[in-house]
């Protein structure tokens, strides 16, 4: 969706008129949500939390009217005009955060040798992958939640990014090297992505 904005200059001692091409989005903000915005500083406050993140580093405008949240640019580049994009999902997906959460449900598969899974602190324990002694170990990121439930572990946050990453981790934590992965199906795998927790 975009809008025009007339600017008149003057070449050759004649008038002519230059759009001024802008690129802009709308996020809708219900009623149960608080948003701030201060110098591109998104802050959202919603019934399961608070989220917020920088988009300082963005070529984009970033303004609350109403019950919507605007981000725009000017004059944009490809890249620019992208960004408008990728700062409305961000934003859709804090007020996602805040009112239902995330979850990533992966499921532990072993055919050779028993997995134990753990999580201590901030961190996921997997022992006896593939019969290994040491045990491999995931990060879990910022806020995130994992829980073991039999052969399921469940990761379930508000920051869609630190729920994904944290999955991502367990299941980079139990990848296969030099063994047939078509043979070799052991470890911790993403099947199941929800917004609700």
């Amino acid at each position: 969706m975009g809008g025009y904005s007339p600017l008149f200059t003057k070449l050759r001692g004649e008038t002519s008129v230059v759009s001024a091409v802008t690129v802009e989005e709308f996020v809708e903000i219900p009623p149960s949500i608080e948003v701030k915005v201060d110098r591109n500083l998104v802050d959202i406050k919603g019934p399961l939390g608070e989220l917020s993140r920088d988009f300082s580093h963005a070529p984009v405008k970033i303004v609350v009217g109403g019950n919507n949240v605007k981000v725009s640019t000017e004059w944009p580049r490809k890249h620019e005009a992208a960004m408008v994009g990728t700062v409305r999902s961000h934003i859709r997906n804090m007020i996602v955060g805040v009112t239902k959460g995330f979850t990533y449900k992966l499921k532990i598969i072993f055919a050779h040798f028993p997995i134990t899974v753990k999580v201590e602190k901030d961190k996921v324990i997997v022992e006896n992958f593939s019969g290994e002694r040491t045990p491999r170990v995931a990060q879990i990121v910022g806020n995130t939640k994992v829980t073991v439930k039999g052969e399921d572990l469940w990761v379930q946050g508000l920051d869609i990014e630190a729920v994904s990453q944290t999955a991502a981790n367990v299941e980079h934590a139990t990848k296969i090297k030099q063994k047939d992965p078509r043979v070799f199906l052991d470890g911790i795998y993403i099947y199941e992505k929800l917004e609700g927790m």
